[in-house]
C-alpha cells in the first residue's frame, strides 16, 4: 500500500502531458504581437530557467504572462505552488489543464498584471518570460518602494538581450543607466543565460536573455523615491554634463560639491555607490 501511494505522489508531482505544439495547435494559439507573446516550446531549455532561482520544491511562485504555460510546466515540475497572471483569455483553457494535471499547485488569475492583485503574502519569487511590451514597466515596480526587504526572494526574468545587458552593466559602459542603478544599488543582478531568438515561436527580431535578481541590505539614509528621482533626471539627458542634468532637481548641484564629484561629468561615469551618495546628501541637506 505505501508503494502504491509513492508512486500516485510522483504522478501527481510528474505526470504526462502532451507536447507544447499539440496544446497550442489545439487551442489555436498565436502568438500577439500585439501582447508581446513569443512562446518558447523547447521543454529542456525552460526547466533550466526554472533552475535559476534554486530549489523551488513547496515554495511559491508568480508568472506573469503564462501564455500556453510552457514555463508552467517547469515551475510546476519543480515542486512550485504557481500563481500566473494571464490577460490573454484564448490561453485559460490550456492552463486549465494545468491546474486539473497539478492539483492544489497552479492558481490562474485573468488579468493585466500592472493592475490585478496576485494575493501571495511573500515569501514568494518571480519567475517569467515577461512580454516584452510591459517587461520594464513590471521590473522597475518590483524594485521600487520604501519597504525592503521585499516580499520577494528572487526575480528571474527573460528580457531583450539588450535590456538584460543595461540591467547588469557597469559604470562606463554604453548600456549602463538608470535600469542597471535601480537593479544594484540594493540587490545583486546578474545575467543567468542567454536564449537564441530562434528558441521561440514566431522568433521575435533580436535575442533574448534571462536576468536573474537578488535583494541586499538597503544603504542608510537614502529613500528609494531620492534615487529614482536622482538617476531619472541624470540619465534624462545622459549625454549632457551633470550640471546641467541635474540643476533642476533641488540640492543635487550642492550634493555634488560636497561630495567633491565634479559636475562636468556625465551620468554614465558615476557608480552606483556615487548615486546613492548624491541621494543621501540631498536628503540629509534637505
Amino acid at each position: 500500500m505505501p508503494a502504491a501511494s509513492a508512486t500516485s505522489s510522483v504522478l501527481r508531482v510528474n505526470p504526462s502531458l502532451p507536447p507544447l505544439r499539440e496544446v497550442i495547435a489545439r487551442h489555436g494559439l498565436l502568438a500577439t504581437k500585439a501582447l508581446g507573446q513569443n512562446f518558447l516550446f523547447d521543454e529542456q531549455l525552460l526547466a533550466r530557467i526554472a533552475k535559476i532561482p534554486g530549489q523551488l520544491d513547496g515554495q511559491h511562485v508568480l508568472e506573469i504572462g503564462p501564455g500556453p504555460g510552457g514555463l508552467t510546466r517547469a515551475l510546476l515540475r519543480a515542486g512550485a505552488h504557481v500563481t500566473a497572471i494571464e490577460m490573454d483569455r484564448r490561453c485559460l483553457p490550456a492552463l486549465a489543464e494545468l491546474v486539473e494535471a497539478f492539483p492544489g499547485q497552479l492558481t490562474v488569475i485573468e488579468g493585466d498584471a500592472t493592475k490585478v492583485p496576485h494575493g501571495i503574502a511573500g515569501p514568494y519569487h518571480v519567475v517569467a518570460n515577461l512580454p516584452y511590451n510591459v517587461g520594464t514597466a513590471l521590473f522597475v515596480g518590483w524594485l521600487g518602494g520604501e519597504a525592503w526587504p521585499p516580499q520577494w526572494s528572487s526575480l528571474t526574468l527573460m528580457f531583450q538581450q539588450e535590456v538584460a545587458e543595461r540591467i547588469v552593466s557597469a559604470p562606463g559602459s554604453s548600456a549602463y543607466g538608470r535600469l542597471a542603478v535601480l537593479a544594484q544599488w540594493r540587490s545583486t543582478a546578474k545575467l543567468a543565460m542567454k536564449v537564441h531568438r530562434s528558441a521561440f515561436t514566431p522568433p521575435p527580431k533580436v535575442m533574448s536573455a534571462v536576468v536573474h535578481v537578488v535583494p541586499d541590505a538597503m544603504p542608510e539614509g537614502v529613500s528609494a523615491r531620492m534615487l529614482e528621482r536622482v538617476t531619472e533626471a541624470a540619465f534624462g539627458q545622459r549625454r549632457k554634463m551633470l550640471r546641467q542634468s541635474l540643476k533642476g532637481l533641488p540640492g543635487a548641484l550642492g550634493a555634488l560639491e560636497a561630495l567633491g564629484i565634479d559636475p562636468q561629468r556625465r551620468a554614465e561615469t558615476l557608480s552606483v555607490a556615487d548615486f546613492i551618495g548624491v541621494a543621501r546628501e540631498i536628503a540629509s541637506s534637505g
